[in-house]
């Protein structure tokens, strides 16, 4: 990669964790189709990947009634769901010495755009990204390579100047298909084996290392100029 500039985050599972509040909300949608859940560890596998897909790919529904449940989420996460979260220990302080270091912080999500702004309004984390990008409401620009792609060229962000930090493979392979160096953290909700398939070119087991990869990496970039 060129000389490191830009960050782009992940959300879920990378800056807060969102568990209760995704989980609670699948299974009040679950719920309006009589579909019980056992427990809501059950529902972890729809934290992070697009909610629609989610429905259908976990869930076997079918598309309507999958576009449906999503609007059954929405029901109850835009009014507790997005608020029964919290940030990741040691993230606050991550982003303030990334920021002081220069660099440039985004946020690329599959979460709806809306939710996201007001995730991060809600915890104080706001000023700390230049531009915060999701998926539309509409189901539109869900995929992360395109939301990847999308902070890219709004910002006019050179490829091999940015990184993209997330927990799921999804933000892996979209980070790949972009040309983006990609860093998979397993303090979220995907293991490292998944990150590792998906092809992640470091991985942070903690808060902390995802700061020390960083510096590590511009020591290379800087080294390999001189």
């Amino acid at each position: 990669m060129g000389e490191l500039k830009s960050i782009l985050f992940d959300l879920d599972g990378t800056l807060t964790d969102p568990k209760e509040g995704i989980t609670k909300s699948v299974e009040y949608a679950l719920n309006k189709f009589e579909i019980e859940v056992e427990h809501l560890d059950l529902l972890i596998p729809y934290i992070g990947p697009p909610l629609y897909e989610s429905f259908i790919q976990i869930q076997g529904f079918t598309t309507d009634i999958a576009l449906k449940a999503v609007e059954l989420y929405r029901e109850r996460y835009r009014t507790l769901g997005m608020f029964e979260n919290s940030v990741i220990s040691g993230i606050p302080q991550l982003l303030e010495e990334l920021r002081l270091k220069g660099y440039k912080l985004y946020v690329a999500t599959s979460k709806p755009t809306v939710f996201a702004e007001e995730i991060l309004r809600h915890y104080g984390l706001d000023g700390y990204f230049m531009h915060t990008v999701g998926s539309n409401l509409d189901g539109t620009r869900s995929k992360k390579q395109e939301v990847i792609r999308y902070v890219l060229e709004q910002n006019e962000i050179a490829a091999e100047q940015a990184l993209m930090i997330g927990d799921r493979e999804h933000d892996i392979i979209g980070a790949k298909g972009c040309g983006v160096a990609s860093l998979g953290v397993t303090f979220g909700y995907g293991s490292e084996e998944e990150l590792v398939n998906a092809g992640a070119d470091y991985i942070a087991h903690h808060v902390k290392e995802v700061g020390e990869i960083i510096s590590h990496l511009k020591l290379n970039t800087m080294s390999s100029r001189r």
